[in-house]
């Protein structure tokens, strides 16, 4: 049972291979550190969810570099912190790359400046699978099996991002978003 036990005491059990400590570490503790993310990042909860979980996978393995097992919350917060500056850096880096690709598009005949900047910015919005989809399945010719190949996603939702993506880049450049 390690219901009672301080923060401490279930550092100390995990610390000896109490996977059941550990389990109640992160019950304990998984709201504050969600809450946190989500007030940090603004960008909705499955993000947010999903660095917490990076969090406690990290704090898990490297649990033995954890000082003060007393301070295990602030310790965790503090690795849910460098995972989220992490996961923006990346979005920044993966933006940067797609506005690179974007711009050695040569644009089909007839597609004015503010068309294809406004195309630009729409791709720039997309989520970021939807976008790799977007830019497999549309822009670069393949085919729905070998994008979900690639990016390995369920053939499903390759369709479906496709589908969601166009409609938005269409929607974007003034054009019916129901094709």
């Amino acid at each position: 049972m390690t219901g009672g036990l301080s923060d401490a005491e279930l550092v100390g059990r995990a610390l000896t291979g109490s996977d059941q400590a550990f389990s109640r570490l992160v019950e304990r503790h998984q709201a504050a550190v969600r809450a946190f993310l989500r007030r940090f990042l603004g960008s909705g909860w499955a993000e947010a969810d999903d660095i917490a979980q990076e969090a406690f996978l990290a704090g898990w393995s490297s649990l033995r570099s954890l000082k003060d097992p007393a301070g295990f919350r602030p310790w965790l917060c503090g690795i849910a912190w460098r995972k989220a500056q992490d996961r923006i850096r990346g979005a920044r880096r993966g933006a940067a790359r797609d506005a690179g690709w974007l711009e050695t598009l040569d644009p089909p005949a007839g597609i004015s400046a503010e068309e294809r900047m406004a195309l630009a910015d729409a791709m720039r919005e997309l989520p970021g699978e939807v976008r790799a989809c977007v830019a497999l399945c549309l822009a670069d010719g393949w085919s729905h099996g070998d994008a979900a190949t690639a990016l390995g996603l369920p053939l499903g939702t390759v369709k479906s991002h496709v589908s969601r993506g166009r409609a938005r880049l269409l929607k974007a450049l003034g054009g019916p978003d129901d094709a």
